[in-house]
């Protein structure tokens, strides 16, 4: 597989949302402030509205990069799941312990999650920021839903269920499971949580 080596600007660019992400993660977005980002880029002011128009332009690029990053990641994990299975049910179950994993791995747990930490201070930011924001979880519902559709056309599940709600609480789930280790400073907590929604997927949808 070839890498692609990036440019000085683009490899600026780069460390610039580094470290934006990781402040904004830390202390929120009305914490975070230009300077700091640009003292620690160890960059000028100029050069760092040549790659942003401001402060919301920053926010919208930090906000896309994530909602990139997180569908290369979930699109990776599906396709190995895929791969280990041919039923919708197994496949989604094996994704669920790939992802439970994989939260697993960090030995620090989750950073955060951008999405979560813009809705809360949903005020700071442009409508295109928010609508963006919003798109995010849409995706995140479909990305579920088409999963949960194919699992119950194979598998009617054993109780009244509104798979729409179901596939939310995939992000609910998530979102909560980083929020519950972070805050009990326990790691351990989100991949349990994941682990949990994947139980209770099998339990729903599991003949009787």
């Amino acid at each position: 597989m070839t890498v692609r080596v990036l440019s000085k600007g683009e490899a600026t660019r780069e460390r610039i949302l580094d470290i934006a992400q990781d402040a904004v993660l830390a202390k929120g977005f009305a914490g975070t402030s230009l300077d700091e980002i640009i003292a620690e880029a160890g960059i000028t002011k100029s050069g760092f509205f040549y790659h942003f128009r401001d402060k919301n332009d920053l926010a919208k690029a930090m906000l896309q990069r994530y909602l990139d990053r997180e569908e290369v990641l979930f699109s990776g994990l599906f396709k190995q799941a895929d791969e280990l299975s041919e039923d919708p049910l197994h496949s989604f179950l094996i994704f669920l312990k790939l992802f439970a994993d994989l939260m697993s791995d960090m030995p620090n747990g989750h950073p955060g999650c951008i999405v979560a930490s813009y809705v809360y201070q949903d005020h700071l930011f442009s409508q295109d920021v928010r609508a963006l924001n919003a798109e995010g979880l849409i995706v995140w519902r479909n990305r579920f839903r088409d999963r949960l559709d194919r699992i119950a056309e194979r598998y009617p599940p054993r109780a009244d269920l509104d798979i729409d709600a179901l596939a939310d609480m995939a992000s609910a789930v998530a979102d909560g499971g980083i929020i519950l280790s972070k805050c009990l400073r326990d790691p351990s907590l989100l991949p349990r949580q994941i682990l949990q929604y994947r139980a209770y997927v099998k339990l729903v949808f599991s003949p009787a």
